[in-house]
């Protein structure tokens, strides 16, 4: 496993991680995810990602069950979650100091944790005013109940804004985002995002690497059972990687195929190193609902290693639409 700095903090985390979402007490029980956490910590993984609206609260449960009954040592793991959406109250979301505080303390509880490493505000919240949130970030922090605050899918504008305001008033500022990334969203990362991880170190831990799986070929002939987008509540991600509007996707690919052949290794695997390749990412948040996917996930490693130039042109040409010229990439 390589370990990389979460930006500029002096934090080390996985540069492949696992992720809750979906599966933990939703797709796969308690054993299933035992399983595959297990496969993660034995690959080296020390990076656990998960919020408090995934399965609504079981999936922390689920992980803090988990750790506690493996008996890993807290010190050993970094362990973040997410708060935005903790309930149906009207002060139950968002990212007022009333729900950052009760939100985080109600996740702790679940996670059967007195800290997470890392505290992420889930999404940007329009209705509350930006220093709110940055001192109750930074009140957090200071009981003892996190170690480094971020942000996940705010814009440039906005993490730049609540820097300057901790700044300003000698606060904490957000260390990290947690935006998508993968071969069909990256303008985010390596546009908007990237001047930001140079000028004031933002780390980031990226999620999706696999376009909600599309990236791993599944979905080229159709839907099969047993796939999150078959779950009832998921229309929505069924149409994004199945619908009228994902016809180009599926044919990029259909063309990534014969690359990821040459390199001996999986569509999925190659679409991770992908993401791995970029040095100014943190760590990739994987997912899995069985260990065999952590340990294929966790090969893309080496698959990273064995990029060239001329590969790199290649997967460019195919997400471009750009005529490619024949070329063994192995390296």
């Amino acid at each position: 496993m390589e370990y990389r700095q979460l930006g500029s903090a002096g934090l080390c985390v996985s540069a492949l991680s696992l992720g809750a979402w979906v599966t933990y007490g939703g797709q796969v029980g308690e054993e299933t995810a035992a399983e595959c956490m297990l496969a993660a910590r034995q690959a080296g993984v020390n990076f656990f990602d998960n919020a408090e609206v995934y399965a609504n609260g079981e999936a922390e449960r689920v992980m803090g069950n988990v750790i506690r009954r493996l008996g890993w040592r807290r010190s050993d793991l970094v362990i973040s979650t997410k708060i935005f959406w903790g309930g149906r109250g009207p002060n139950d979301r968002g990212l007022s100091r009333k729900h950052l505080v009760e939100g985080t303390r109600a996740a702790l509880e679940r996670l059967q944790m007195d800290y997470v490493d890392l505290l992420f505000c889930h999404r940007p919240d329009a209705r509350t005013p930006v220093e709110e949130t940055v001192r109750a970030m930074n009140w957090i922090i200071e009981q003892g109940w996190a170690f480094y605050w971020g942000t996940s899918e705010w814009d440039s504008r906005q993490i730049e804004e609540a820097y300057g305001i901790a700044r300003r008033e000698r606060l904490i500022p957000p260390q990290m985002e947690q935006p998508q990334y993968n071969m069909f969203h990256r303008a985010r990362v390596e546009v908007e995002l990237e001047p930001l991880t140079r000028r004031i170190g933002l780390g980031l831990t990226t999620w999706s690497p696999l376009a909600s799986g599309l990236l791993s070929g599944k979905y080229n002939d159709g839907v099969p059972a047993g796939t999150r987008v078959s779950l009832p509540g998921y229309e929505w991600l069924r149409d994004q990687v199945v619908g009228p509007g994902a016809r180009d996707k599926l044919a990029k690919t259909r063309a990534l195929t014969p690359i990821a052949a040459e390199l001996n290794c999986s569509l999925a695997q190659l679409a991770i190193a992908w993401c791995v390749r970029n040095p100014r990412v943190s760590s990739v948040i994987t997912g899995a609902s069985r260990p065999e996917q952590v340990v294929e996930n966790m090969a893309a490693l080496d698959v990273a290693n064995r990029f060239t130039p001329s590969l790199l042109q290649s997967l460019e040409n195919v997400l471009d639409n750009r005529p490619d010229t024949p070329t063994d990439h192995r390296g």
